[in-house]
């Protein structure tokens, strides 16, 4: 897990976020910016999880490995997730759904990164 990686998917993130709710208070549905905001949050996304498993690979574990492995799958699937259900969504809250998932990969980010640096002491 990489500190500048984290960051940048912090900032892509919320940057997300708050694209979504801007188009609901706006009263439209998602667009493309939406769409494109989420492809990088997931290639973002995905680098960190090629670099974890390699680590893993590699020897290094995190102190909970199990509940580590659980986020980690669990924050590449929330963009796809909350894109799906976005565009399902024929209503303006279709931003709000995808802020919803933009602000938890958020938070789990910073999460799995606090999982990776537990020294289990």
């Amino acid at each position: 897990m990489t500190l500048p990686l984290v960051v940048a998917v912090t900032v892509v993130a919320a940057l997300l976020a708050v694209a979504g709710l801007a188009s609901t208070f706006a009263r439209r549905r998602t667009g493309l910016l939406h769409l494109w905001g989420a492809a990088l949050l997931e290639a973002l996304l995905l680098v960190q999880a090629v670099l974890a498993v390699v680590l893993l690979v590699r020897g290094e574990r995190p102190a909970d490995t199990p509940t580590f492995l659980g986020y980690l799958a669990g924050i590449v699937l929330l963009p796809i997730a909350g894109v799906l259900w976005a565009r399902s969504e024929p209503t303006r809250w279709a931003g709000t759904v995808l802020a919803v998932a933009a602000a938890t990969v958020g938070v789990m980010i910073w999460r799995l990164l606090q999982l990776w640096e537990a020294t289990g002491g």
